[in-house]
């Protein structure tokens, strides 16, 4: 059986839906309970529950065959695994934003809030911009507000976060989307199973966004 690790929350309900239209449903995943494992053998796939940001993790270390995660973790974490489709769903930005009507100041170091030092990292780096990094874990909107940054380096949706609270986005750095990944053992030794899914999903998710 394939297993795949599915994150948990609104995005994996957009996925397990994608994979179940394209054959592989496992109908006890709509139950109510509070179960973190499902099977179907007669579709032969074995899906979990896994928190998004871990998703990587389980494909990288074998632990799923094949999982669903974000783009801003494939970029931020560089998981040693293959990436196969863009299911074209979970879709919004990493951008750069600051409060309204602000500017950069080129010749001071520029002050970057953030929860994804990496991407945050690579991206000035190719702007030859000296930075300081503040990691944070959450409202990362709070820093620039409160003289913390200068700017931050945060996934947008809708923007209406920032607009919110007197921000605006400076800059888009790279679109987000959910993507297909597989673990490469996996893919060497499960190659037509894989194929197959991916496929079959990536079909299914061209032919959805051609109807929109």
């Amino acid at each position: 059986m394939l297993n795949i690790a599915l994150p948990k929350g609104r995005l994996g309900e957009q996925v397990y839906q994608i994979l179940e239209e394209a054959g592989y449903p496992c109908p006890s995943i709509r139950e109510e309970n509070r179960k973190l494992v499902f099977e179907n053998p007669q579709a032969g796939v074995r899906y979990f529950w896994v928190k998004p940001s871990d998703v990587a993790i389980y494909v990288e270390r074998a632990a799923a065959d094949i999982g669903i995660a974000g783009k801003d973790i494939l970029l931020e974490y560089q998981p040693e695994v293959y990436e196969l489709a863009d299911l074209g769903v979970g879709k919004c930005r990493m951008c750069v934003a600051g409060k309204k009507g602000s500017r950069e100041v080129r010749d001071q170091i520029l002050r970057v809030a953030t929860k994804f030092p990496k991407i945050a990292k690579n991206y000035y780096s190719a702007l030859s911009r000296d930075i300081d990094i503040i990691k944070l874990h959450g409202s990362i909107e709070l820093a620039p507000l409160l003289g913390l940054s200068d700017v931050i380096v945060d996934i947008v949706e809708t923007g209406t976060t920032l607009l919110e609270n007197n921000l605006e986005v400076k800059e888009t750095i790279v679109p987000i989307s959910a993507r297909l990944i597989a673990n490469k053992v996996s893919y060497k030794f499960k190659h037509e199973e894989i194929i197959r899914l991916c496929q079959q999903v990536d079909g299914l998710a061209n032919s959805k966004e051609a109807a929109q």
